[in-house]
């Protein structure tokens, strides 16, 4: 249907059309609208992204103790934001199943022999590395809702539900207890949470942060430092290290070329890139990163390297502050 709906052969193989071509008659197809491009675009995206780079990570979770009383555990569930709490018997990576709000609240208060291990349902568990579509077919298929991520380690990474899965394909589903969206950037200083991931932030800023050994805004600023950061740290990002074909090349005040006004680093003038800056902390993750345009010299273009295939990640060399 969907090969008949392009205009290919209904009877083609499946190795017989590549991604690129699809593209490509997405993109010449006149009978789609531009949300059912987007869409298309996404999933297509989403066949690439896995598991891990959509999660709740570990530090994020609200874990419930398996012996933790009824009483103590509704004045705790009172105060979050969840619906759903992994329940441990032990650490964050004893993870023995999930309770819903509701099985907690809708009891008697006087219930004092209860505990939340009584209560605990079965929940599901997926490996980081497995991919988003996959995912979401197997959770739709088994009918769960949320799922514990488990990482090379035999860990928990962290964990991921149905709703993150689908926003990786449609784009964020806001309700009216979400906090309200970061304000989309129109060329001055803005700013994002850390926990932003890679993608996210390109479409949402306009320009691509370099690829390495991490997956999110914050973790981009820790591998420039090569050390936790701290607030007020500054990281210089250069506009020619934007891998080509992120947002067609062109973000806000961008030129085709990849440099902004005019800059050229072959004339020797300085470079107009941006500046990330640390503005808050929690614990030792990057909370909020602020962003803003910046003439930078050569000197302080920062440049991070890829994940080395040796298991030793390469030192990323400090940036000045400013």
């Amino acid at each position: 249907m969907v090969t008949a709906l392009l205009g290919a052969s209904p009877t083609a193989g499946r190795e017989q059309i590549s991604e690129a071509e699809l593209r490509d008659l997405v993109a010449a197809n006149t009978r789609l609208d531009p949300v059912e491009r987007r869409i298309i675009d996404e999933v297509l995206v989403a066949g690439a992204s896995l598991v891990r780079e959509v999660m709740m990570p570990r530090t994020e979770v609200v874990f419930l103790a398996a012996g933790l009383p009824l009483k103590e555990a509704a004045q705790l569930v009172r105060v979050e934001t969840h619906t759903r709490y992994p329940v441990v018997d032990g650490t964050s990576d004893d993870v023995v199943g999930f309770v819903h709000l509701r099985d907690v609240l809708l009891r008697p208060d006087d219930d004092a022999c209860t505990t939340i291990g009584d209560l605990t349902r079965e929940v599901k568990k997926i490996p980081g590395s497995k991919r988003v579509l996959a995912a979401l077919s197997e959770m739709r298929r088994e009918r769960h809702h949320l799922a514990v991520v488990i990482d090379e380690y035999g860990g928990t990474a962290g964990i991921v539900t149905l709703e993150d899965l689908i926003e990786e394909l449609v784009g964020e589903i806001h309700d009216e207890y979400d906090n309200a969206p970061d304000p989309v950037p129109t060329g001055g200083p803005t700013e994002v949470d850390g926990r932003l991931n890679l993608a996210d932030f390109a479409e949402r800023v306009g320009f691509a942060l370099p690829p390495g050994p991490y997956e999110t805004v914050g973790g981009f600023v820790m591998a420039a430092l090569g050390r936790l950061p701290v607030r007020g740290d500054e990281v210089p990002v250069s506009s020619a290290e934007e891998p080509a074909g992120v947002g067609n090349g062109a973000g806000p005040g961008r030129s085709a070329g990849g440099f902004r006004n005019g800059a050229d680093p072959e004339d020797g003038t300085d470079e107009e890139g941006w500046l990330l800056r640390v503005l808050a902390v929690e614990g030792r993750r990057v909370a909020r990163v602020g962003i803003s345009v910046a003439r930078l010299p050569e000197q302080q273009r920062a440049s991070v390297p890829a994940a080395r295939t040796d298991g030793e990640p390469d030192e990323a060399p400090e940036p000045s502050l400013g």
